[in-house]
């Protein structure tokens, strides 16, 4: 899984002195980027060919400001259109959220999913999740 540390601000803090819960899609969001490298090295907004269809967080424990927390991000599963990617958050090696996101090929001409190309394909075989 690719690996990216992140130090909590302590604007993403809430009322209850932990990491807001509306912070965990931003951070998972920022450890896709790799991804949107390997689905497009050009990261050309002109030509963009990816859209989120669906992201989802389970929280498993209480995140707090003044600790580093390491954001771990891999592929699962390649399909015809779509790519499935899988978050985990760790804080004092310890698991406290998972989720995940469906990311589907898109053309913004035809307003359509469209397959994945091979050679995509092969740039996101090294993100894979091994079982």
């Amino acid at each position: 899984m690719l690996s990216l540390t992140i130090t909590p601000r302590f604007a993403e803090t809430d009322a209850l002195g932990h990491i807001n819960n509306t912070v965990l899609p931003v951070w998972f969001e920022q450890g896709r980027h790799r991804i949107f490298k390997a689905l497009h090295p050009a990261m050309s907004l002109n030509d963009w060919p990816i859209i989120l269809a669906k992201i989802s967080v389970d929280f498993i424990a209480q995140i707090y400001f003044g600790e580093d927390v390491v954001i771990r991000t891999g592929i699962e599963k390649v399909g015809n259109t779509s790519v499935i990617v899988k978050h985990e958050a760790w804080q004092r090696d310890k698991l406290v959220a998972r989720g995940d996101a469906v990311m589907v090929y898109f053309d913004y001409q035809t307003n359509k999913p469209t397959p994945i190309p091979l050679s995509v394909r092969d740039r996101l075989a090294p993100i894979m999740i091994k079982a």
